[in-house]
Parts: C-alpha cells; sequence; structure tokens
C-alpha cells in the first residue's frame, strides 16, 4: 500500500508543479519553469541562463549571464502564452506582471481544472493497476475473496483521499487566481 501512496503522490506532485507555472497575479519564478529558449544548439530551461529573483509582488527580473542570448530569452518569454512583456536594461530583463482581466483569469481557472482532471485520471489509472495486480494474486490462489475485497477497499480509500486533496488544491488555486 506504500507503493501505491508513493505513485499517487508524485502524480500530486507533478499536478502542483503544472499548476505553479500558471500566472497569477503575483511574481513567481517558478512561472518561468516551462519556458525554453534556443540557446547553444538546443532548447534550454531560462533559469539555466540566469539568475531568476523576484524585484516586488510584481516583477521578476532574469540578470543573464550570456548577453548574446537576450533576445532568445525575450522571443521565448514573449511566444510563452504568459502574457508578460519583458523589457531589456543591458544583462537584466525585468518581467513586469499584468493585473489580469477577468477573461483571462477565467481562462487561467480552465487550465487548472484540465490539469486537475489529468490528475484525477492518472490516479484513477494507477488505482486500476493495482487492482489488477490484487486480482491477479487471487487468481493464482494466493488471496482469499475477503482478503481480496478488502485490499480494494483500502486501495479506493487512498484513490478517494488523494482525489480529495487534488480538489483541495485546486479549489486553493482557484482562490488565488482570483484574488485581485
Amino acid at each position: 500500500m506504500s507503493e501505491i501512496d508513493n505513485k499517487m503522490n508524485s502524480a500530486i506532485s507533478h499536478y502542483e508543479k503544472e499548476l505553479n507555472s500558471l500566472r497569477t497575479s503575483r511574481a513567481n519564478p517558478s512561472m518561468l519553469d516551462n519556458i525554453l529558449v534556443d540557446a547553444y544548439g538546443s532548447k534550454t530551461p531560462v533559469n539555466q541562463l540566469g539568475n531568476i529573483s523576484i524585484q516586488d509582488a510584481s516583477t521578476i527580473t532574469i540578470q543573464i549571464w550570456d548577453t548574446t542570448l537576450t533576445k532568445s530569452i525575450e522571443n521565448a518569454i514573449t511566444e510563452s502564452n504568459l502574457g508578460i512583456n519583458p523589457q531589456t536594461d543591458g544583462q537584466l530583463i525585468r518581467l513586469p506582471i499584468p493585473k489580469l482581466s477577468e477573461e483571462r483569469r477565467k481562462e487561467i481557472i480552465k487550465i487548472a481544472s484540465e490539469f486537475a482532471e489529468n490528475s484525477k485520471v492518472t490516479i484513477r489509472n494507477i488505482r486500476r493497476d493495482f487492482i489488477e495486480i490484487e486480482k491477479n494474486q487471487k487468481k493464482n490462489s494466493n488471496l482469499s475473496e475477503d482478503e481480496l475485497k478488502r485490499k480494494i477497499n483500502e486501495i479506493q480509500k487512498i484513490t478517494d483521499s488523494n482525489i480529495e486533496k487534488i480538489d483541495k488544491i485546486l479549489e486553493a488555486k482557484k482562490n488565488d487566481i482570483m484574488k485581485v
């Protein structure tokens, strides 16, 4: 049962990372985690090309190590669909985080809900796989009918608990997005 818990917890961790990449009206360096820049002949994450820091609640700064990549980084951020317009000052790129419109907030909530649904599907697939393992154990006469039912109930409780966690995380993210 600890194996099922570990797999479901890693699915939830992945979900939380996806949510952190969504933009809210506050500056957060993890917003840039999914942005890849054409650098040195390959796609490189922005956080490997400079120091990312928070200047204030609505501004992220990137101190670039190699100024020849400035244009590539700017383009990657502009094309990222975050709705942020980079402002360059030598080796420093400032990313002012504009306030979100009501329409954009709803779009972000929709994306967050899709991430939640995908995570729930992953958790249900993990549940299905583990129930299948237990049914095979019964087929091989390693489990009694009562033990199989008990284990299936246990797996279902763990699944329900993890799906509830996803719903709570989503609700917290929705509230965060809707804050003005």
